[in-house]
Order: C-alpha cells, then sequence, then structure tokens
C-alpha cells in the first residue's frame, strides 16, 4: 500500500543561502570596516581595499550562517524568527553547517593570501568569538550576552585598518571600544526547558 502522500520541501535556492548571511547585520558590518580602512594613515589599493571589504561581509555571512545552524531550535519557537530557511524546512541543518564552515574558510585564507596575515587573523577572531563565545557559550546562558556579544560587532574597524597598514594602532582599537561600549541591553524573554532557561535574541 502506499503511504500517503507527504508534503516534500523544496531544496534551498540561493535565496535562502543569502538569507542565512544576514545581509542586514552584514552591511554593518561592512560600513564599520570601511571606516576603519579609510581612516587608516596609508593609500590604499582599490583592488586589495575590495578584496579586504568582500572578505570581511564574507565571514560575517559565514559567522551568521552559523549561528542559524546552531539556534534553529530557538529559531523555530520564535516568530521574527520562524520563517528562517532551516525552521521553516527550506533547508537541512548540515548543508548551512557546510556552507558556513566553508565561507569561513574561504574568506580567512582569501583575507590571508590578498591582503595580510593580521587581518586575516583579526577575522578569524572575531568569526570564533561571534559563534563560539556569543552563540554557543553567552546566548543560552545569560542576558547579557547582547552586551559581552557585542565585541563581535566591534572587530570590523580593526579588520579594516589591518587589511590597509598590516598592523593595529591606538585609533582602530578606540574605535572598537566605542562600538563595543555603545552595545545595546536588551530585555530577553526566556524559554523554559528541563534542564535550564535559556534566552533568546
Amino acid at each position: 500500500m502506499i503511504a500517503a502522500d507527504r508534503p516534500i520541501a523544496l531544496p534551498a535556492d540561493w535565496r535562502d543561502f543569502l538569507a542565512l548571511t544576514k545581509p542586514r547585520v552584514m552591511s554593518l558590518v561592512v560600513f564599520t570596516a570601511l571606516c576603519g580602512m579609510l581612516a587608516a594613515p596609508v593609500p590604499v589599493d582599490p583592488v586589495l581595499g575590495f578584496t579586504a571589504i568582500l572578505c570581511v561581509a564574507l565571514g560575517a555571512g559565514a559567522a551568521g550562517a552559523l549561528n542559524q545552524w546552531y539556534e534553529a531550535d530557538l529559531d523555530a519557537q520564535m516568530k521574527r524568527t520562524r520563517a528562517r530557511p532551516l525552521p521553516a524546512g527550506r533547508m537541512d541543518r548540515q548543508s548551512a553547517l557546510h556552507f558556513g564552515v566553508g565561507l569561513s574558510g574561504f574568506s580567512v585564507v582569501l583575507m590571508g593570501l590578498a591582503v595580510n596575515a593580521v587581518a586575516a587573523a583579526i577575522l578569524l577572531l572575531s568569526i570564533l568569538f561571534y559563534v563560539l563565545v556569543y552563540t554557543v557559550w553567552l546566548k543560552r546562558r545569560t542576558p547579557q550576552n547582547i552586551v559581552i556579544g557585542g565585541a563581535a560587532g566591534a572587530f570590523p574597524p580593526l579588520i579594516g585598518w589591518a587589511a590597509a597598514t598590516g598592523d593595529v594602532a591606538p585609533l582602530p582599537i578606540l574605535l572598537f571600544a566605542l562600538i563595543f561600549s555603545s552595545a545595546k541591553r536588551s530585555l530577553p524573554f526566556t524559554i523554559s526547558t528541563p534542564h535550564s532557561t535559556k534566552f533568546s535574541k
């Protein structure tokens, strides 16, 4: 006997992969990285500058994809996020994981080969901080995740400056501090679980 028909999810298309990268967040990251680059006291080769900003955008998108991969269960419970590709069933988690890891590696390697190792190292640090510290460690444990995790969004000026100069100086560190200090506190709602109380975005 033939089993009852089941709705078959359509395979993910380019719009779903784009949604994984959180384009609005990416645009802010690109803007602050560009500010750091333009503040550098050296002329920037247009091709290298474009490449550096592209790497920053790809790295930010990769971090966003890994964030959505890890938080698919929470996203499915919130009205604001349940239409994202993973909770909506338009993409499987393995594809999101591979996409995020692959994009992370590509962005860091390209930055290191085409721009410089310092910018690549800071880019890698920012991705790891966003994914491991903010998403995995802080997000489900404390309502202060927005404040502490704000450091992840403060790295781009450092990356932009390092891409232009090959080092880090007091001015980009000041920009980092200004962005980090302006991180907004939010009022999280809680989700009861058998093990703990978890905090949402």
